[in-house]
């Protein structure tokens, strides 16, 4: 079922920036609700920051659902360094007095670096060709330099944790996205945000598919 899941949702996207990986829900949880939640990217660049909880923001204000972004929330200073255990409890009892009942946040956990070939694999297939011919097509793999093509896949991660009074501050959903070659940042950003979208979705998360009749109105 899970693979099932994850082709369906990158046939649904097709060629993106973000791919998902895997996904993991809490077996004990079948549908969460949420009315507040906290939306927090953690990444040193504050225009990616700003523009990604914006973008995911907006989401939640399009579907009705309360949302913060952390960058309204945590002031400059608090990113700045280093937080114990005890700062943190303490800002979870002041979101918890806020009435937010949900975190949900974005990491990079780390990068890795790939090569490519260059050429498609509609040329690979598709050579009907000779020895000669095929040695003469391919023989530049010797000496070009761009033959392979490099580029870094960086490897994120977003997860949902309940945030109730009286409660563990449970993990109820993770999801491993990787961002590929990410050069044109906004449009990154919008297929990882549409992709967190749609896998909460068809998880039960926060947001609910729309039915047929729902779309056409009958």
């Amino acid at each position: 079922m899970k693979k099932l899941f994850l082709i369906v949702i990158l046939t649904a996207l097709g060629c993106n920036s973000a791919e998902l990986v895997d996904n993991w829900k809490n077996p004990d949880i079948v549908i969460f609700n949420a009315n507040k939640v906290l939306l927090v990217g953690m990444t040193h660049k504050e225009d990616a920051r700003v523009e990604f909880e914006t973008k995911l923001k907006k989401e939640f204000d399009d579907r009705g659902i309360e949302a913060m972004r952390s960058i309204d929330l945590f002031d400059v200073d608090f990113t700045r360094s280093a937080r114990t255990e005890k700062e943190l409890d303490k800002v979870e009892s002041q979101l918890l007095e806020k009435d937010f009942d949900a975190i949900l946040i974005t990491k990079i956990i780390g990068t890795e670096s790939r090569e490519s070939f260059r050429k498609t694999a509609a040329d690979l297939y598709n050579y009907h060709g000779g020895f000669k011919e095929d040695y003469r097509q391919h023989q530049d793999v010797y000496y070009d330099s761009d033959y392979y093509e490099k580029y870094t896949v960086y490897h994120a991660e977003t997860s949902l944790y309940c945030l109730c009074e009286g409660k563990d501050r449970s993990l109820i959903w993770r999801g491993n996205i990787d961002i590929l070659d990410p050069e044109d940042m906004n449009k990154t950003i919008d297929d990882y945000v549409k992709l967190v979208v749609m896998a909460m979705e068809e998880q039960d998360l926060i947001f609910r598919k729309k039915k047929k009749d729902e779309v056409s109105g009958l």
